[in-house]
This record gives C-alpha cells, structure tokens and sequence, in this order.
C-alpha cells in the first residue's frame, strides 16, 4: 500500500473489484487533484457545461465545502500513482423543505480513462452511499443535455427516470441552444 494510499484507508469505500482503481469520499483537502481533474475534463468540447476557464480553485472549494455539509463527494483514484481517475459531486439544498434532496449531481472522468468503469463504479458507490449511510435522503437530482444521449442512457442504467425538459437552458459556445433534461433517482424504502 503507498504512503497515501494508507492514509485514505479508512476511507475507503470499494477496494475489491477494481485493483487499477478505489473510491472514497472527498474532502475540501482534495481541492487541488480535483481542479486538475475537472480543468483536464472541461479542456475537451461540451465535457461539461462549466468552460475550462469557468473552472476556479475557488468554486472547487465551494463545491467540496458544500458536499461536506450535508452534500456528497466521492473520488476515483488510481492506485499506484495517487492521480484522480474521476469525481462525483452533490449538494444538499438550503430550504427544510427540499432538506431530503441531494441536487446539483455532477460526474466527471478523466478524458484517458473513460469508458474504463470509472464513472459507473463511482456511482454505485454514490448511490450505495445514499441508500446505506443516508438516511436523511430520499431523492438526487441531476440535469443531462439533451444532445448527450449516452449520459442520459447511463444515468437511466444507474434508475434515474426523466422528468422533464428545460428548452433552450444551454447555449453552446456556437451560439446554438440546447435543452436541458432533469433527472431523478428516488431511494427504495
């Protein structure tokens, strides 16, 4: 086990059927390997809907902050070099009365290790978190361009439903307009 490997062992939440990789939750100490993930991510077209130049140390901070208090953050991280292969990030949402929601779901895998079980293992986990060690939540929310059809098909893979659609909410950097679909996935009771 490497010397920063051992320190996350506590953390650890997957370490049996991905050897190239583990999962944990995410810290506001993670702030920097995160800013590298999420600038590698966002320097390839339409990755995400932040641009690579939107993308801070502060709004990274702001990001793990919130998932801290009461949100969720889970990272994938290669095992023999420490580097972040992907983050997942959620919110909790201020009002008593969405207090039940993690919202403002966003996932991102390093451009050299998609398609490689990275984004799909950091969601069961995520999930798995929710359903096993969150009570308090019930509901995850995320938003998918509706021209990103495999994300939505692997969001749908993953039990989140459709429900709705936002027309004209993204303004592609040609000048086009996209919608927006809203996703959720409900806890099983």
């Amino acid at each position: 086990m490497s010397h920063s490997e051992s320190e996350l062992a506590d953390d650890l939440i997957h370490d049996d059927d991905r050897p190239e990789f583990f999962t944990r939750p995410l810290k506001v100490d993670d702030a920097a390997s995160v800013y590298e993930l999420f600038r590698s991510i966002a320097s390839k077209p339409n990755a995400f809907v932040r641009l690579e130049e939107e993308i801070s140390h502060g709004f990274i901070e702001k990001t793990l902050k919130r998932a801290e208090n009461g949100g969720l953050a889970m990272g994938a991280i290669e095992r023999k070099t420490g580097q972040f292969l992907g983050v997942i990030t959620s919110r909790k949402l201020a009002l008593k009365a969405f207090e039940h929601i993690l919202s403002s779901v966003t996932i991102g895998v390093h451009p050299d290790y998609q398609k490689r079980g990275v984004g799909r293992r950091l969601f069961v986990d995520f999930l798995e978190h929710v359903t096993m060690q969150r009570e308090d939540i019930l509901r995850v929310e995320l938003i998918a361009r509706d021209s990103n059809e495999k994300m939505i098909e692997f969001y749908e893979s993953m039990g989140f439903k459709r429900e709705g659609r936002f027309e004209k909410r993204v303004r592609n950097s040609d000048g086009t307009f996209e919608a927006d679909i809203p996703m959720g996935w409900i806890k099983e009771l």
